[in-house]
């Protein structure tokens, strides 16, 4: 895929969103981005669907909607964002919003992270002090978020609000010197962790998060200790091991 020149003199935003059998969820973002009023803050969106071969009518919606399609290379969520960034790059991104295709995240909200790219390199979207649903997230969940995060915190001594949010804002260049090896679900801590490492700023927003179009994909101990471990090995290692 080659780079576009932009001549318009907007903001080239691309909206990354890896999918995995979201073809409910996936046509509900769609439906909701708000393309009306990021043009009228300068901004020129594109879309991005990161597939991670799904069986469903995922790939059928994006075609409706006309949106970019892409099967990702292997499989995780952590593979389709790291693709989806070499993708972004290619595409001549001036700004990358990243975000789940389930219905969790409300796609109008990216304006308020939008908005935090003039005091930092990255804004991430903060669940945990933000207005969660009931039903959005079961308590172990909840509970598990909060011990995942406080421990990040420790371990790095840089406070995060919500280390496994799925909502973040980048400019370019903080997408440029990222270094990540991730596959799965551990890809945003391995995100944390690399910032500090890499001496990227970033701030948070609160944001809404509410009950999941679709079946849950994210099983919570398993991915709950690759999470842990993640941390644990880019503390120790601030660079990928391949």
């Amino acid at each position: 895929m080659k780079k576009n020149d932009n001549r318009t003199g907007m903001k080239r935003l691309i909206v990354l969103l890896p999918v995995l059998n979201e073809a409910l969820g996936l046509e509900w973002v769609l439906r909701k981005l708000p393309t009306d009023k990021l043009r009228a803050n300068g901004y020129d969106t594109q879309v991005l669907v990161m597939d991670g071969h799904s069986t469903d009518d995922t790939g059928k919606v994006a075609d409706e909607f006309n949106v970019m399609f892409m099967e990702q290379e292997d499989r995780g969520k952590g593979t389709a964002i790291r693709h989806g960034f070499r993708e972004t790059q290619e595409m001549g991104a001036d700004v990358v919003v990243m975000l789940d295709a389930d219905g969790t995240y409300h796609p109008g909200e990216m304006l308020r992270l939008l908005e935090g790219l003039d005091q930092s390199d990255v804004v991430i979207g903060d669940r945990l002090n933000g207005a969660i649903s009931p039903d959005a997230m079961t308590r172990f969940n909840f509970v598990g978020n909060h011990l995942l995060t406080w421990f990040a915190t420790a371990l790095y001594g840089v406070t995060t609000n919500d280390v496994c949010s799925g909502y973040w804002a980048f400019s370019r260049r903080s997408i440029d010197r990222l270094m990540l090896n991730s596959v799965s679900f551990e890809i945003e801590a391995e995100m944390y962790a690399s910032m500090i490492n890499q001496g990227i700023s970033f701030s948070y927003r609160p944001i809404s998060y509410s009950p999941r179009i679709g079946e849950a994909k994210l099983g919570s101990t398993a991915d709950g200790w690759r999470i842990l471990r993640k941390l644990i090995t880019r503390r120790i290692f601030p660079k990928p091991l391949l």
